[in-house]
């Protein structure tokens, strides 16, 4: 799996490009050539599948008309370091799509912007027939799980990952819970993300390494989509995602610790 792609090997692939900004941005300033636009919005929910991924048929007619088929190899890119677009693939491939063909652009439009052109014309997909498969195994996890997991935690043998800011964490966090900001992850330079020498040396000192189990959450799983993405790009074999996050956890009672 190779969730993060440098410009240049999009640039030289006939690939599905999907704009994650508001509309406004994608028409007014300007877009990858090719690609369409999805907007953040248009696939969060809070009535879908689980936490905020949108409902199956919503996701495959919003795919379909977007031109993108079943089949098709995916990158997506925002203007915010890649949080939105990863939340983007992340939905993709929690609703079944292949993990080898998502992608985020590492770095986002305006690093893109500094080395290749952009346009404003518009673009016109062909409507295409996307089916998503529900059958397809992900790294979902669910309240259940990741409470029946505390111990496993509390004993060394999971690592429980909060990818919100510090204060947020020190506010009220999942018991035995690490706190990694996923934007320490990302270099405010180049847009992208952190040499992997620096991504490792972080992640170890959190304790946070390849041959213990990860288990992610944020507060509605945009930010842990990120650094979702950003563990596999090193390797790490066993991390899953908690997607109803610290939203659901509160809304069902999941005991908390910190300064609430």
């Amino acid at each position: 799996m190779q969730p993060f792609v440098p410009a240049s090997w999009v640039r030289d692939r006939d690939v599905a490009v999907v704009d994650v900004r508001e509309p406004w941005e994608y028409d007014s300033i300007g877009h990858l050539p090719g690609a369409v636009n999805v907007p953040f919005d248009a696939f969060r929910s809070d009535e879908g599948e689980a936490g905020k991924l949108p409902p199956r048929g919503e996701w495959e007619a919003l795919l379909s008309e977007a031109g993108i088929g079943s089949d098709a190899e995916i990158v997506a890119y925002d203007d915010t370091q890649g949080v939105f677009a990863a939340r983007f693939v992340v939905t993709a491939l929690l609703l079944g799509h292949d993990p080898g063909r998502l992608h985020v652009l590492d770095g986002d439009f305006s690093s893109w912007q500094r080395e290749y052109g952009t346009t404003t014309d518009p673009v016109d997909p062909t409507p295409a027939e996307y089916e998503s498969d529900p059958d397809a195994e992900t790294p979902l996890v669910d309240f259940e799980t990741v409470r029946d997991l505390l111990p496993a935690v509390d004993a060394g043998d999971v690592t429980l990952v909060d990818t919100r800011e510090e204060w947020e964490f020190e506010e009220g966090h999942l018991p035995g819970a690490v706190q990694l900001d996923w934007r320490e992850l990302v270099d405010e330079g180049t847009r992208g993300l952190r040499p992997e020498n620096e991504l490792r040396a972080l992640l170890t000192d959190r304790g946070i390494v390849p041959e213990k189990r990860a288990v992610l959450y944020c507060n509605t799983a945009r930010r842990v989509s990120h650094t979702y993405l950003v563990l596999r790009q090193l390797g790490y074999g066993t991390v899953d995602l908690y997607e109803g996050s610290l939203t659901e956890w509160r809304e069902r009672g999941g005991e908390l610790v910190g300064n609430e």
